[in-house]
């Protein structure tokens, strides 16, 4: 049976939790990408993998289109560049949520507005202005009959905890109550959530030894190995849970004790400079591998067994333009061609891959299909669809055979993985099918072959085993209308047919 990464795992449903909502596991998509995909490009890896909830960091109007009657929940943002102005107007906020909210509601399922991001700790100017922006976009929502539907928060970092543990013990950093309190105090009257930033990753890095890797990465521990609350006698196998419940007490610290958490940020880096050894693939596998299951299997923490906290993990992308260390750039889940950074562990009935490789298909021309059609669609993938066709040219590995079929079925396939290989990618004007058969020869290995010379490529699995097949006639065209994309590819067909 065909498996993708997360099939169920960010569909599934569990228990209620506080908040009357399903836990569930989404990610943050960020933009710092040289070679950034389109918005379509973006949805349509979204739903090959069936992610059903995102965080955007702003409110791209094309993002917002693209995700317009998918079913996905959406989480928008409000920069913190954009924070001072509408903290300062009523009137701003009012018009900001017309127009990235009200104007796409409710085709785009947007569930939440995340207002700045991590103000109190990195624009203390702004901090000011915080809680009137929170109640001038609440304000706005009220009017547009959406408060009960959207929620509005701000994501904090999990700096502001001091003593984190144990974590019965720890509070809020004092300095910041003028404007933490009166957070809380609209968190509550408003049914919204705390929204944390934890990162195990730099807890790890910073704690010069307290902290085991084993107890970052949520790997099991004995428990002579785990850590002990001396006041709750509550056993902790992991960062991420201690520092959830940490939270928790700290909002009970100050009579605040039924505002639930979601944590809108979390990761661990697959790669680092030469100061940062623990930024490795194999830990950001086991990081997010375990987070995963950790959330989904309603363990919930020490302090509310049961209950599990929905996070966002962070992130889709590789964001190669990310300032600082090595590490910045390279948090996500998968590159920009949306090719998996690693493969997560997420069963124990076997791997399951992020790019659908255990039951590995291809995108090729149909028999008997037009000539002039698939150079058109050898012309399109080439140019509007953004298929680097440099293998085909004379002298390159994928020339030979020197034939409109063979050209056509590299072109096809490969823009069919960058599309996260969705079904609706593989269309061409009905002159392409869905195949399990790989195309590659000789040493033209397409995107997830294995080749006739054996060697992967762009695969970082080790089963590429196909035991069903399919074929499907989808209709790109009703897929890319949506985008600017598939008008420009478009005009191309038209050209090439007159």
């Amino acid at each position: 049976m065909a498996m993708h990464f997360l099939l169920l795992l960010f569909t599934m449903s569990v228990v209620v939790v506080a908040s009357d909502e399903e836990p569930f596991i989404g990610v943050n998509v960020g933009t710092f990408l040289s070679d950034m995909p389109h918005p379509t490009q973006v949805v349509a890896l979204l739903k090959a993998q069936k992610i059903q909830h995102v965080r955007l960091y702003d409110a791209d109007q094309a993002m917002l289109i693209a995700l317009a009657k998918t079913g996905i929940q959406v989480s928008v943002s409000i920069p913190n560049e954009e924070l001072l102005a509408i903290g300062q107007s009523n009137s701003t906020a009012a018009n900001w949520v017309s127009r990235n909210v009200v104007a796409h509601y409710p085709a785009t399922n947007i569930i939440s507005i995340c207002v700045g991001s991590e103000v109190l700790t990195s624009m203390p100017n702004a901090a000011k202005v915080l809680v009137n922006a929170l109640k001038y976009i609440h304000s706005a929502l009220v009017a547009a009959n959406l408060d009960r539907k959207i929620k509005v928060s701000t994501p904090l970092s999990s700096s502001i905890i001091l003593d984190s543990f144990p974590p019965s013990q720890a509070f809020f950093n004092r300095s910041l109550n003028p404007v933490l309190i009166p957070i809380l105090d609209f968190l509550q009257s408003t049914d919204s959530y705390f929204m944390l930033n934890i990162y195990p990753y730099y807890d790890y890095v910073q704690s010069n030894g307290a902290i085991s890797l084993e107890y970052a990465l949520f790997k099991p521990l004995p428990p002579n190995k785990e850590a002990v609350d001396s006041n709750t006698l509550l056993h902790y196998s992991n960062v991420f849970d201690a520092v959830v419940d940490a939270a928790y007490f700290a909002m009970s610290f100050i009579n605040y004790t039924n505002i639930p958490i979601v944590v809108t940020e979390t990761g661990w880096p697959s790669k680092g400079d030469s100061n940062e050894p623990d930024a490795t693939l194999d830990n950001a596998n086991t990081y997010n591998s375990n987070l995963i299951k950790h959330v989904l299997n309603t363990t919930g923490t020490p302090k509310y067994p049961g209950i599990a906290t929905s996070t966002y993990i962070y992130e889709l992308y590789n964001e190669d333009m990310k300032q600082g260390p090595l590490s910045e750039k390279n948090w996500g889940l998968f590159d920009e061609n949306g090719v998996p950074i690693y493969i997560l562990h997420l069963t124990g009935s076997g791997a399951v891959l992020a790019n659908d490789t255990t039951n590995q298909t291809y995108c090729i021309a149909k028999d008997g299909a037009d000539p002039k059609m698939l150079q058109a669609g050898i012309d399109w993938a080439c140019g509007a669809g953004k298929v680097d066709c440099s293998p085909m040219l004379q002298g390159q590995p994928c020339y030979e055979p020197d034939n409109v079929i063979a050209h056509a079925n590299y072109a096809f396939d490969t823009y069919y993985h960058q599309m996260g290989k969705s079904p609706e990618s593989c269309d061409f004007n009905e002159m392409a099918t869905i195949s399990t058969s790989d195309p590659s020869q000789g040493s033209c290995v397409f995107p997830g072959g294995l080749g006739n010379n054996g060697t992967f490529s762009n695969i970082t699995g080790a089963s590429l085993n196909s035991t069903n097949s399919y074929s499907s006639a989808c209709n790109l065209y009703i897929f890319d209308l949506r985008g600017l994309v598939m008008v420009i590819g478009l005009l191309i067909w038209g050209m090439v047919l007159l």
